[in-house]
């Protein structure tokens, strides 16, 4: 149900107008959040000798902000596990931070027809094969055609890697990114890469405004369903703040509804009206 909610908010709610990387595909920024849970009462959830949690590996559409999909495992398993059981979209780009660094699993995200977009780890052991031309005043201070080093790695990613090297002014320190993407602007995917922050900001909002952080129910199959509640509850908001044209945040949006659930005024009255 929650995937109905999904496809139904990404055929309605407008795009992020903030989005301004003109890309041909559409953008996801992918990660997971950690829930942390009583040992004693969630057994189950493994994730520390002390301590349960499960994770929310999620995959966020960034134009819309809508989460294309949403996975829930204990805590113990590894984020790159979790590229495992995604189904890649030819044309799209996966933004991702450098903990999915894996170069077979990248190999299948190449082998889709779709894009990667990560940072490069610090022991990223590379052959360059040739340079193109940097432009300085955007801050991008190489952009290489590579090829990995090394026997083992060269076999789980034997084609050519794009290597870009960016200075953020803002930040005052450099970012080296990697990608299979050998046709956007360099300064496109520095670009794009900052939109992997649109998931945390997710994250953080399902964390501060929906109930997932405490459960109702001890059984891992009560915790994913009270997450995919909230999920529902999310795209709900969204879907009425679009079908209605309403010019508040999705914060208010749901303030108003959990306050008036008996409520029998019009939604429409009910949400346009003055606080």
């Amino acid at each position: 149900f929650a995937y109905e909610m999904i496809a139904i908010a990404k055929r309605c709610v407008i795009g992020d107008s903030d989005f301004t990387v003109n890309v041909p595909g559409n953008v996801y920024a992918f990660d997971s959040t950690t829930i942390d849970l009583c040992l004693n009462v969630f057994w189950w959830a493994t994730f520390r000798t002390t301590k349960a949690a499960i994770k929310i590996h999620t995959l966020l559409d960034v134009k819309t902000a809508i989460p294309a999909f949403i996975y829930i495992t204990e805590g113990s398993v590894h984020d790159v596990r979790s590229l495992d059981v995604l189904a890649y979209e030819a044309g799209g780009f996966y933004v991702m931070d450098k903990a999915y660094v894996d170069f077979k699993r990248l190999s299948v995200i190449n082998e889709s027809k779709a894009y990667f977009v990560t940072r490069a780890k610090d022991n990223f052991s590379f052959t360059r094969l040739k340079s193109e031309k940097a432009d300085k005043s955007n801050g991008i201070i190489c952009d290489q055609t590579v090829k990995l080093k090394g026997s083992k790695s060269n076999k789980s990613y034997s084609n050519s890697i794009r290597r870009i090297k960016f200075y953020d002014v803002e930040q005052q320190r450099s970012f080296v990114f990697i990608t299979n993407n050998f046709d956007q602007d360099a300064i496109d995917i520095a670009r794009l890469y900052k939109y992997r922050w649109k998931v945390e900001l997710f994250f953080k909002w399902i964390k501060q405004h929906l109930k997932i952080k405490s459960f109702w129910g001890t059984s891992f199959n009560a915790v994913k369903t009270q997450v995919y509640i909230a999920v529902c509850t999310y795209t709900l908001v969204l879907i009425i703040k679009s079908d209605l044209k309403i010019n508040r945040s999705t914060y208010e949006l749901l303030q108003i509804l959990s306050a008036s659930l008996f409520d029998k005024t019009n939604l429409n009255d009910l949400l346009k009206c003055p606080t």
